[in-house]
């Protein structure tokens, strides 16, 4: 069988802001049909790196930052329609602002529903919770309707329960994702590939299956204790996952 075509390839990529390297010589392929976990503490380049995956194919991309990127004035059903903007000509998406289109209503109507959401379809944004807010730019990315989904901490502010089934559901709708998260058996459970990063750099690529939580505990527990290690040195079972 033909291995899947690479969707996303860097070769050796550093970016800089100033003096502070925020990537540092990263290479990496990412293939059609994988379904990757990005690790890594805060400040590692996760962010960095989804958004330059993102810039390689953007019109196949459900891109959902961690910011969310809502519009705080609109409403739950007009920030999740703007999803669908790229299906919709300028005329009837002006149109939807002052009445809603009926079959856009429909669909966005049963999504709700999924998120929980159902009797906040027209309020503003900007009384949401952080949690329902989240679930609000779930209901944005899956509308775009693309087959590639790139998320940062997409469900970082919802409770655990709800946070497992909308990832579950998230994966289920895309042929391929690429998801920062810091819950490691989140990670663990719902991904074929993890990628850890810290300082910038990729610390280790490997099959979910070769991994375990106190392999990826211990990891953190490593780059807490000291930011100043060799960034490629792990615990021994991440150099067995690597080999």
């Amino acid at each position: 069988m033909s291995r899947p075509s690479v969707l996303f390839q860097l070769s050796d990529q550093s970016l800089a802001y100033g003096d502070h390297r925020v990537l540092d010589s990263i290479s990496l392929k990412i293939h059609r049909g994988e379904k990757v976990a990005l690790l890594g503490p805060s400040g590692a380049g996760k962010t960095t790196l989804l958004h330059l995956l993102y810039r390689q194919q953007p019109e196949q991309v459900a891109l959902q930052p961690q910011s969310g990127g809502l519009v705080d004035l609109l409403s739950v059903y007009q920030n999740i329609f703007i999803g669908g903007l790229d299906r919709v000509g300028t005329l009837p998406a002006l149109w939807n602002l002052l009445r809603p289109l009926a079959g856009h209503r429909r669909a966005i109507g049963a999504l709700v529903q999924t998120l929980g959401l159902e009797d906040k379809l027209w309020q503003s944004v900007d009384r949401l919770s952080g949690g329902q807010r989240q679930r609000v730019a779930i209901g944005r990315a899956l509308y775009r309707q693309q087959p590639v989904f790139l998320g940062d901490e997409p469900v970082s502010s919802i409770d655990p329960l709800q946070a497992e089934l909308l990832l579950e559901h998230l994966l289920a709708q895309h042929e391929t994702a690429v998801v920062s998260l810091h819950n490691r058996q989140l990670a663990l459970n719902h991904f074929q590939r993890i990628i850890v990063m810290r300082d910038g750099r990729i610390c280790c690529d490997a099959p979910a299956s070769e991994l375990s939580e106190q392999c990826l505990d211990a990891w953190y527990q490593q780059a807490d204790a000291s930011s100043s290690a060799d960034p490629v040195s792990a615990p021994d079972e991440w150099a067995l996952a690597q080999s």
